[in-house]
C-alpha cells in the first residue's frame, strides 16, 4: 500500500501542475481582457516578482496533485466502510487544500474568506463524491445484471 501510494503521489505532482494551469488559463479567458493572469496579485505582491509567485504557485498545485492522488489509495481499503473512506479522504484533502489555498492567496486572509472558500471546497467535495457514487453504482448495478443474465 505504501510503494502504491508514494506512486500515485509521485505522478499526481506533474498532473496537479497541469490542473493548476489549466486553471490559471480558464480564469484568464473568462476575465477576457486579452492577458494571461498566471496567479493573483496578492501573490505577486508577496513575492515581489511574478516568476517567484508563479514558481512558488506550480510547487504548491504539485503538492496538492501529489496529497489527492496518494490519498486515492483510500478508496482501495475494502474493509473500511465508505463512510470512513469519505471522511478520511475529505479531512486529507482539506488539510492539503486549505493550507495551500491560503498561502496561494486563493481565499481572502480572513474569517469570513476562510469559511466561504471552505464552503466551496465542501460543495465542489459533495458533488464529485455523488456523481462518482451514481457512476460506480450503475456500473456495479450493470456488472450484477450481466452475471445474472450468464447464469
Amino acid at each position: 500500500m505504501l510503494k502504491k501510494t508514494i506512486g500515485r503521489g509521485a505522478l499526481g505532482f506533474p498532473l496537479g501542475i497541469c490542473i493548476g494551469y489549466v486553471i490559471t488559463i480558464g480564469i484568464s479567458a473568462v476575465l477576457a481582457t486579452g492577458e494571461y493572469h498566471p496567479c493573483v496579485p496578492a501573490l505577486v505582491a508577496e513575492f515581489g516578482n511574478e516568476l517567484a509567485a508563479v514558481i512558488f504557485q506550480a510547487v504548491l498545485c504539485g503538492v496538492l496533485g501529489a496529497a489527492f492522488a496518494a490519498a486515492s489509495v483510500i478508496w482501495e481499503i475494502e474493509k473500511w466502510s465508505i463512510a470512513k473512506q469519505t471522511g478520511i479522504y475529505f479531512l486529507i484533502a482539506s488539510l492539503a487544500m486549505l493550507p495551500i489555498a491560503y498561502f496561494a492567496h486563493w481565499m481572502e486572509h480572513s474569517f469570513t474568506g476562510f469559511m466561504l472558500y471552505f464552503g466551496i471546497f465542501i460543495t465542489i467535495f459533495v458533488v464529485v463524491w455523488v456523481v462518482q457514487y451514481l457512476v460506480w453504482k450503475s456500473k456495479i448495478q450493470r456488472l450484477n445484471a450481466s452475471i445474472e443474465e450468464r447464469k
